[in-house]
């Protein structure tokens, strides 16, 4: 007997394969986002007018927390039960890159104290290396080359390094300028930005030698 798949369940069992439990770990954490920058918002709003409310300040840390252990969690979720995907090689990346320029802009703009304000270079250089790698991606995508997203301990210390960043500043707690941690960060994006180039480079080259 064939069994013939209506619409809506052909696209779930085209869908099912790819959306793992590491993949709703990775939508979680870009769903926390605004649900972040809510409080963080509010708690920079209230430090500025001198009247801090410290408990959207530990709202703000608790939902960043949880967002940053997501980002732990779905890589080693994918790793040990295999589940490494098209899409969650996409959406792990952007969702990486939407909570930390969301958490340092909100940190530059708002600081959350005299002494806890992310420096504008720092924000311009972690604008800088993802303009730098989207643009590179487009330009790839232009000349029809086959991208594909392949980690690189650079790219994974640079965002362990800039949330740890991001917590430094946030929590408030080591009575110690925030602005070490932001140079330490800053070689690490510095790094990851030229193995980002170098694997464009070689993508070109490699596309250019096959017969």
């Amino acid at each position: 007997m064939e069994i013939k798949h209506s619409p809506p369940a052909t696209l779930l069992a085209k869908l099912t394969p790819t959306v793992t439990a590491a993949t709703y770990l990775t939508l979680l954490r870009t769903l926390l986002v605004p649900v972040f920058a809510v409080p963080a918002v509010s708690y920079g709003m209230s430090v500025k007018s001198g009247n801090p409310n410290e408990a959207l300040h530990w709202w703000a840390v608790g939902i960043f927390f949880v967002a940053a252990m997501t980002d732990y969690a779905d890589g080693v979720i994918a790793r040990r039960y295999n589940q490494r995907t098209r899409l969650g090689a996409f959406l792990d990346p952007f969702a990486d890159k939407l909570l930390i320029l969301t958490a340092i802009t909100i940190l530059f703009l708002l600081p959350w104290g005299e002494n806890w304000k992310i420096p504008a270079w720092f924000v311009g250089l972690v604008f800088l290396r993802d303009a730098v790698v989207w643009a590179g991606i487009a330009i790839l995508r232009y000349l029809n080359r086959s991208v594909e997203i392949k980690p690189h301990w650079t790219g994974k210390a640079c965002t362990a390094s800039i949330m740890f960043t991001v917590s430094w500043t946030g929590l408030k707690i080591i009575p110690i300028n925030p602005i070490y941690p932001v140079i330490v960060t800053s070689v690490f994006i510095v790094l990851a930005t030229h193995q980002s180039i170098l694997q464009g480079v070689q993508i070109l080259h490699q596309e250019k030698s096959r017969p």
